[in-house]
């Protein structure tokens, strides 16, 4: 007994800290990416952004919806979401890499499939959607896990960057997308409901 308690504590331990390598190789290697993308897109003068960032109600600005969050206006754009996105999907993904991975598609889609539809017209493009889907989906996973400590890490993250929610309201409108923004939040509070624990119902007496 005591030797099956020794070997499940050190297994805890390697498979949070597995996953925190995993998170922060991950997530710093996709922003990496970004970065590499952004120095292509500036020696070209951003001539990715017009062939690949996302037009509204277009029909070949749907494949777009798989592009756009790979680009950004500028270098200040990016920097602007790189440090969440690299604590947001690290955060995320210690919850390992199928939760990751959901979050992030469906902040994907959900950002791009809202742009496309309700967009303002003009080319869309940064991963703002993805920073605000992974934030969406830790602010509510804790509700739908029944879990106090993902609830007070949520409470935590809202106190620290929850004036970055603002971005969702159309108010904002200037060069800030708050089409995706707000397509990104759902689609992160859609992830966090798809991935909830399936309570069994307890018997009535």
């Amino acid at each position: 007994m005591l030797d099956a308690l020794g070997d499940r504590k050190p297994k805890s331990r390697e498979t949070t800290a597995s996953r925190a390598r995993g998170g922060l190789l991950v997530s710093g290697g996709f922003v990496l990416l970004l970065f590499v993308i952004e120095l292509v897109n500036m020696l070209t003068l951003h001539s990715l952004n017009r062939t690949f960032g996302l037009r509204p109600r277009s029909l070949d600005g749907i494949l777009d919806i798989f592009t756009f969050p790979l680009l950004h206006a500028n270098m200040n754009h990016l920097l602007s979401n790189a440090l969440p996105l690299v604590i947001f999907g690290f955060l995320v993904f210690l919850s390992g890499l199928r939760v990751f991975l959901t979050a992030l598609a469906f902040s994907w889609l959900g950002s791009g499939l809202t742009v496309w539809l309700i967009g303002d017209g003009g080319i869309t493009v940064g991963a703002s959607g993805l920073v605000f889907g992974l934030f969406a989906f830790l602010l509510v996973r804790g509700f739908f896990n029944r879990s106090w400590r993902q609830i007070l890490l949520a409470v935590v993250l809202f106190m620290v960057y929850g004036s970055i929610l603002l971005g969702v309201l159309p108010i904002m409108g200037g060069l800030v997308s708050w089409q995706a923004h707000l397509g990104g939040a759902v689609g992160g509070v859609a992830a966090a409901l798809l991935l909830r624990p399936k309570y069994a119902k307890t018997p009535a007496p």
